[in-house]
Order: C-alpha cells, then structure tokens, then sequence
C-alpha cells in the first residue's frame, strides 16, 4: 500500500490492516541540536506526507531567514524580530497602527502567489506516492495578528473599523482564489491553520468566531471539497469549543493539542474527522519517560482510533528529548499490531 493510499483510508477510516499514517513535523532547531538522532528518526519512520512546490514566477516583498537571528519580512510585509536560531520569531510592532485603520496600504496582499508554477506542482505529483499537500496555508486570524498586533486586534473584532472590514474582505477573497488555483493541481490535500486556543479556552469569544470566521473557513473547506481535495487545518490550545464546528464544515483532519483538550474529551468526535496528531509537546515529549509516550499513543489509539481517524504526528521542537520522538513512532506501529 502506498503512502497515498495509506492517508486516504485513514481518512476514510477504512484503515483495518494498516499501521497509521506519519507525519513528523520539524524545526531547524532539531537538525542543529540532535541531526543524528532526527536523521534516524526520518530512516525508520519515514513520513507519507510531503509538501508540493510553491515556485513563484514573481517575487513577493518577502526578505531574510524566518529561522535566523535578525530580522525578517514575511509576504504581507510584516517584520518579525528573531534571536534562536532555528526558531521563528515575533512580530514586535504592528505595520497598521492606526486607530482606524486608516493606514491599511501598510499591508501587502500577496497577490504574487498567484503566479505558482501549476506544471510544477502537478509533475511533482506524479512523482511521488506520498500524500501530497498544497504548497501554501492560509491563516487569516493569525495573519491579521501579524499586521494589526494581537491587543489591538482583538479591540477591533468588538466593534470592526470600516476599513479593517474592506481589507478582511480583501484578504479572505484573495485567500479563496489562492485556494481555488491550488485546488485545480493535483495535489491531495488543500491546508489551512490558526491558533485559536489558549491552555484552556478559546481566545476569543466562540459567537464572535462563529460570526466572523466560520463563514470564511466554510468557504475554504467548500473550495476543496469542489476540487475533490480533502481539508487539513492546524490550531494549537484548547480548541474544544469549536471542533463541533468544524466537523459540521466538513474538515478532513485536525492537528490539535488532543493533550491540552484532553484526549478523553474528544471520544465523541471520533470517527468523524481525522486527528492529525499530536503528542503532548508541553511535557510529554519534554520530560516524559518512554513508557509514559508509549501509554499517551496507546490511550490516543483507544480513545480516537475508528479504523482510522488518527495520524502518527508529533513536533520535534525545542526542548523535545529525541528518544521520546522516536517513541511516539515505535507505539504506533506498536499499538496497531
């Protein structure tokens, strides 16, 4: 079975003699402080999952290294402020700071995405037979932190600027046809992803996310599902009050903090989207012993595991003990024995 098919029956949960599909999730930090150990990690368990090619015909306003000390610009124009290497930065001041917005041509809408080398992508996927994802990521909550700074954002969600709601217009347009064109390859799955959660609850209120953001990630899950793609969304912190939601859109697969949430919280939901993941990377893959990463995959397989609806996913980032790293992949193929 390819890695293709692997991923699509998993997702299907149709997945009744396979082991579960991998997906490890790296920063430059790893390869500069344990590579022998992540080179090991990527021999054994080899990922079914890879990214197509995003090449640009022109350039965006993007400059520097997003993983290296200094400064760096992203598309939209922010500026991030970087000191670990390996690791991204912050954004430290906002590029729209008037009240009103109406400095709002400070952000830069990267229209020059739109020029992506579509033969690229499409030959790259045929010459895999991994589980191919679109080479972009919207992320418009997170996006619009970047550009407005998150207090002053979450000021203006209460009572929204005119010209904040033209430029949010703008953005989510821009993202749909962003989505429709990557839609139109051969690439298995369209990504999205947003922080919405903080340890414990929502950063914003749910009937103002329902209100303002579920009407624009309908419209991104409804491009995908037009061009026969499956959704896959990221979103760290406790996400519990809006999983219902979007598996009502029609979500695919979930990469969430299941340990954050807690696990046993997400019991009702299993076998109605796929959990892409993770294991605890706040303390278990930290300080945690092998056993304990081996009763945390086991409990994830108990509780979520319908035939599918998990992925083996875990983050190998600062602070992570690489041998737990590598046991996450071992009780996977373990616990599905």
């Amino acid at each position: 079975m390819t890695s293709r098919e692997l991923v699509k029956r998993t997702l299907n949960f149709e997945n009744r003699d396979g082991r579960a599909p991998r997906d490890l999730w790296t920063l430059p930090w790893a390869e500069m402080n344990h590579g022998e150990m992540l080179h090991k990690i990527q021999r054994e368990y080899e990922s079914d999952f890879v990214c197509a090619p995003e090449l640009l015909g022109t350039r965006t306003v993007e400059e520097g290294d997003p993983y290296t000390p200094g400064t760096y610009r992203d598309q939209w124009g922010c500026i991030f402020q970087n000191i670990h290497p390996g690791i991204i930065g912050e954004v430290k001041e906002p590029i729209i700071k008037g009240e009103d917005w109406e400095d709002v041509e400070a952000a830069h809408i990267p229209v020059e995405q739109l020029t992506f080398d579509r033969d690229a992508v499409n030959a790259f996927c045929r010459s895999t037979d991994k589980y191919v994802f679109s080479g972009v990521c919207p992320r418009p909550f997170e996006q619009l932190q970047f550009i407005r700074g998150t207090e002053n954002l979450y000021m203006d969600l209460m009572d929204m600027p005119e010209n904040m709601e033209k430029f949010l217009g703008k953005m989510h347009a821009f993202y749909c046809e962003l989505l429709e064109e990557w839609g139109k390859t051969d690439v298995d799955a369209l990504r999205i992803m947003d922080d919405w959660g903080s340890q414990n609850t929502l950063l914003i209120n749910p009937e103002m996310w329902k209100k303002i953001f579920r009407p624009m990630y309908k419209d991104y899950i409804d491009i995908a599902k037009r061009h026969n793609k499956a959704m896959f969304m990221h979103s760290d912190g406790n996400t519990l009050q809006i999983i219902p939601e979007l598996i009502d859109l029609g979500l695919d697969a979930l990469n969430a903090q299941i340990f954050c949430i807690g696990v046993e919280k997400l019991e009702p939901y299993a076998g109605k989207m796929t959990f892409w993941g993770e294991i605890d990377r706040q303390h278990l893959l930290v300080e945690g012993t092998r056993q304990d990463i081996f009763e945390a995959v086991k409990k994830v397989k108990e509780t979520l595991w319908r035939d599918g609806g998990c992925v083996a996913q875990c983050e190998f980032g600062p602070g992570a003990n690489p041998e737990n790293v590598y046991e996450v992949f071992r009780a996977w193929d373990e616990v599905l024995k």
